[in-house]
């Protein structure tokens, strides 16, 4: 079994264990902001101090937070696809449009399906 349907099947049985993921995931971006703008001017001390090192590390530790608050988003909102459904797939506009206002047309009709099939 991949990781995607064991991620699945544990979301669908435990529906309160993934509303609490998608809870994390929504304190924790949350918290991020809070913590970016309370230590502002001490994050611009510290970056100013050595900003190609400190600039590395302030873009990596941002990518972490995103790459979490997104795994948590997966994992509670896991339980709403299709059995049928491809796991990890992506829209079709990316790779079937010549163009970026053509690419833009079918995301938001993927977002739509999207919308209709979550209600």
């Amino acid at each position: 079994m991949t990781v995607c349907r064991e991620i699945k099947s544990f979301s669908r049985t435990h529906e309160r264990i993934a509303d609490f993921f998608s809870l994390l995931a929504v304190a924790l971006l949350f918290g991020s902001i809070w913590a970016f703008l309370t230590y502002y001017a001490q994050i611009m001390d510290w970056l100013y101090a050595n900003p190609p090192l400190h600039g590395s590390m302030l873009v990596a530790a941002l990518v972490v937070d995103v790459l979490v608050i997104l795994g948590l988003l997966a994992v509670g909102s896991a339980r709403f696809g299709g059995d049928d459904e491809r796991c990890f797939g992506t829209f079709r506009g990316r790779r079937h449009s010549a163009s970026p206002v053509g690419a833009f047309g079918i995301w938001v009709r993927h977002m739509e399906n999207v919308g209709k099939k979550h209600r």
